[in-house]
């Protein structure tokens, strides 16, 4: 699917995804090994994206499992469709058929909705399978992909075991609200991620907004460092900072003052507490201190590398 390390890395910038050399080797590995990738860090760093980039490298699809609490089985792998039973159930009492033979043929493979996980099973190529999230899911449920990810085979009670007709690419996501389990992990190749250091976001925010000036690019990337750490409830993500650096390119904005505080918080301040917090003239007057001083220091490394 990839050649090398430095061809992935090569396919995944021209996504508009820019990954650590030493990602994109685990990342290179994990896909040639056939190896489950669990990625692990703060909500919005960008480990969903990841996923998405590798589809869009490989030209593939994703089939998304998006995780969340009271999740069942029925909606990670599959179930009957009780209609579907019920016609056939009508046209074969109308045909003469006898009961048994009715119901021989209920709990066929033709009467099964695939839900994400079966689905990329039955690709007859290989997608990119996102388990978003999986850390919000009780741990019968963790273990029951157990041996999805290590088999590659699904075991279905009415009907047997389903065996991949391709190998996916396996993304598994974690934003740490409880610890997965030991199994899940000892299947995965693991990588810790973490928001964008300055120079990288600068460098993704250049691809996303190429017609801005690189130091609108480098002020955006170092605001993003100021506000991560400024003690937020809720950090801004990759794709929120993005999203304020379009909008300022919209309002014809070339760079961020003061004044902007109030409407720039819907982009930045996601909680009740951040947005109060941040309405101190004060508090966000030295946001921007701070992020002029990441920006300046963005532009010494770059300049220390060239």
């Amino acid at each position: 699917m990839f050649d090398s390390v430095e061809a992935l890395s090569v396919k995944l910038a021209a996504t508009g995804y820019f990954i650590d050399p030493l990602m994109a080797k685990v990342v290179f590995l994990a896909v040639a090994l056939r190896k489950p990738i669990l990625l692990e860090g703060p909500a919005g760093s960008g480990k969903t994206q990841l996923a998405v980039s590798l589809a869009r490298a490989a030209k593939t699809h994703v089939e998304r499992l998006q995780c969340y609490p009271g999740i069942t089985d029925k909606q990670v792998i599959g179930e009957f469709d009780h209609g579907l039973q019920r016609l056939h159930m009508e046209f074969c009492r109308d045909k003469g058929m006898s009961w048994e033979e009715i119901v021989a043929n209920l709990t066929g493979r033709d009467f099964y909705r695939p839900r994400a996980v079966m689905r990329a099973f039955e690709m007859s190529s290989p997608c990119v399978l996102l388990v978003d999230e999986l850390d919000k899911v009780p741990e019968e449920i963790e273990a029951m992909l157990l041996e999805a990810f290590s088999a590659w085979q699904l075991s279905i009670p009415e009907f047997g075991t389903v065996e991949a007709k391709s190998i996916p690419i396996v993304i598994i996501t974690s934003n740490e609200e409880r610890r997965l389990g030991d199994p899940i992990r000892r299947r995965c190749l693991y990588i810790r991620v973490e928001h964008p250091t300055p120079e990288r976001e600068a460098e993704i925010i250049s691809n996303r907004i190429p017609d801005a000036t690189s130091e609108f690019h480098r002020e955006i990337a170092g605001l993003a460092r100021a506000f991560r750490n400024y003690s937020l409830e809720k950090p801004p993500s990759v794709s929120e900072i993005i999203d304020t650096a379009l909008a300022l390119r919209l309002l014809g904005a070339p760079n961020i003052q003061a004044d902007d505080r109030d409407w720039l918080l819907p982009f930045l301040a996601k909680t009740e507490k951040d947005r109060r917090h941040l309405l101190l003239r004060e508090g966000f007057t030295s946001l921007l201190a701070d992020g002029a001083k990441y920006a300046r220091e963005i532009e010494t490394t770059r300049g220390s590398h060239a």
